[in-house]
């Protein structure tokens, strides 16, 4: 069979899919024929080609997040590897296992004012757990070392702690040439992982460190779903002094569980936090979105913090930590849930938490019934009518905070890019996830800054049908509207929040070939949201949503004093 006639391309596509990767997101280039060629022509992997190199990484992001597998990019010399930065560094710290392959030129060109050259070896340092420099020798020995790196580069990236790893691949003349060649048949390195898990006797240590009437918090970040830990985190919750809080993209759901964390916190009075103020902390999953439960974590004297993960170094992001359990959170709380069986001496913490809760679900609910059409009205309204089995992606900004305070609602499952919390790339994100998750639906929500920032995502590959995305358009950043720091800038507008942008997302999903919906009012969009998502129609489509921007940040200032208003109104 015809293939590239370069022996170690053919031999990395082999071992990619010898390593689980049976999906690529290729960028087209000249100096990368050859690993697109051998790509191309591999049976078992799956090739999505993207023009845009910081589109294709960020939807082989969101495609790995859904899969749960590798996900290898390939790119040709020069910035071309640079536009992969934004993305693989919001994978490594949301711990998901890009494969970065670069075409480079031979090493001999590199600083010689040769076309397409640059230092790609080590550009993703920074980002990744490894970094190899293959060389362009074809020798016998050098193939076995090409082969041998690719290996531990695969193994690695998959192993412990999830990352993205970078095979930088030096390619010299012929690049374009193909021949007969044979089967490529690299050594395949295996590698076996014991498992990790604690002994009986010090789970059962730390089970008495934390029984009861000890006060014990469980605080979950972005985390994907996983049965295992959400049953454990269920027996735990019964526990009369353990309180768990979950935000939205942590994906567990559990009766007992606080999952508006900032609805919650924000209604509670000095004296509350203090008397209610936790003995142990016990974290997992990434960064928090919620700025109100660092602030009170943070501020509190004493007490411990544990947190359970695999971690690439010591977090301790509240100041306080005490105990790093560095192993996987399903395996550490199912055997904390069985060690804490035994230990249930009367406490009221958790039903204390658990009233707090309720009422805060009740102050929330009356705002957002009184509240004028604005972002929240918008938000709580699509979250409402959102499907069960859809796979909800949400946008920097003020989208993934929406969807924190008007939590909980029936969804499959929820992600963010909160491993460094940018807005580029949202939607080529939401765009791989889609494709990982069809045939069921993807929705994107994000903002009309966010849409426009990565816009060009809807032209970069063909969109499934079974993708949606709403953009609520409300005059630009409206984070710049809210947030203190810039909230009262006389540039606000100008040089923040953007109030002039314009996005033309009717005449853009008529170019792209997209349905359109638009919605001004609550009436409408409930109208007109079933159409939005029925999948019989069998294209993508885009709804936008017209909220008033100055307005919409005064209601949400307002919601996190509503308790204050919601008082004055019923003392009248």
């Amino acid at each position: 069979m015809e293939n590239t006639v370069k022996t170690v391309c053919r031999n990395m596509m082999q071992l990619l899919s010898a390593h689980g990767v049976t999906k690529l997101f290729l960028s087209p280039g000249s100096r990368n024929a050859p690993l697109a060629v051998a790509a191309w022509r591999h049976e078992k992997i799956d090739v999505t080609v993207v023009v845009d190199e910081r589109s294709a990484a960020f939807m082989a992001l969101g495609y790995s997040s859904i899969s749960s597998a590798p996900v290898a990019i390939v790119c040709t010399s020069g910035t071309a590897l640079l536009n992969y930065a934004p993305a693989v560094a919001e994978a490594f710290y949301r711990r998901i296992p890009l494969i970065v392959i670069s075409a480079d030129r031979p090493m001999e060109w590199i600083d010689q004012d040769d076309s397409q050259t640059l230092r790609q070896h080590g550009a993703l340092d920074p980002f990744v757990k490894k970094s190899c420099d293959i060389p362009a020798v074809d020798t016998p020995s050098m193939r076995e070392y090409a082969d041998r790196m690719v290996n531990d580069a695969l193994l690695t990236a998959t192993s412990g702690r999830p990352a993205p790893v970078h095979i930088n691949v030096q390619i010299d003349e012929p690049v374009g040439a193909v021949a007969d060649c044979p089967q490529p048949s690299p050594r395949v390195i295996e590698m076996i992982t014991p498992r990790a898990d604690l002994p009986v006797s010090r789970a059962r240590q730390l089970g008495e460190t934390i029984a009861s009437p000890r006060r014990v918090m469980i605080v979950a970040g972005f985390n994907p779903p996983d049965r295992r830990l959400n049953s454990a985190l269920s027996k735990l919750a019964q526990l009369p002094n353990f309180v768990i809080l979950t935000e939205t993209v942590a994906n567990l759901h559990g009766s007992s569980f606080i999952t508006s964390v900032d609805s919650v916190l924000s209604a509670m009075t000095d004296e509350e936090r203090r008397t209610l103020a936790p003995d142990v902390v016990i974290t997992l999953g990434g960064a928090l979105v919620s700025r109100h439960i660092k602030q009170y974590l943070r501020g509190l004297d004493g007490g411990e913090h544990w947190h359970v993960g695999i971690s690439h170094t010591t977090v301790d992001c509240f100041r306080h930590l005490t105990l790093r359990v560095e192993m996987q959170p399903e395996v550490f709380f199912t055997q904390l849930a069985s060690a804490m069986q035994p230990h249930r001496q009367p406490c009221s913490y958790a039903a204390s938490w658990q009233i707090l809760a309720d009422r805060a679900a009740s102050t929330r609910a009356a705002y957002v019934a009184r509240a004028p059409w604005s972002d929240l009205k918008a938000f709580s309204t699509i979250l409402s009518m959102l499907p069960g089995n859809v796979n909800l992606q949400l946008s920097n900004g003020t989208s993934v905070r929406y969807a924190q305070i008007l939590a909980p609602f029936r969804h499959h499952r929820c992600d963010c890019n909160r491993g460094v919390s940018g807005i580029d790339g949202c939607t080529s994100t939401a765009i791989g996830a889609a494709m990982a998750y069809a045939p069921r639906p993807t929705l994107l929500i994000t903002g009309d800054m966010s849409a426009q920032y990565d816009v060009g995502a809807l032209l970069q590959a063909p969109l499934i049908p079974q993708f949606r995305m709403i953009v609520v358009r409300n005059g630009g950043g409206a984070i710049f509207r809210f947030v203190t720091t810039t909230a009262t800038l006389p540039e606000r507008e100008e040089c923040f929040a953007v109030g002039s942008l314009n996005v033309p997302l009717r005449q853009l999903a008529e170019g792209y070939g997209l349905d359109y919906f638009e919605a001004a009012d609550e009436r409408r969009l409930r109208a007109v949201f079933p159409q939005f998502m029925d999948l019989s129609r069998g294209r993508a489509a885009v709804l936008a949503v017209d909220t008033p921007g100055e307005l919409s940040a005064e209601v949400l200032r307002g919601f996190f004093t509503r308790h204050v208003a919601l008082a004055g109104i019923k003392e009248k």
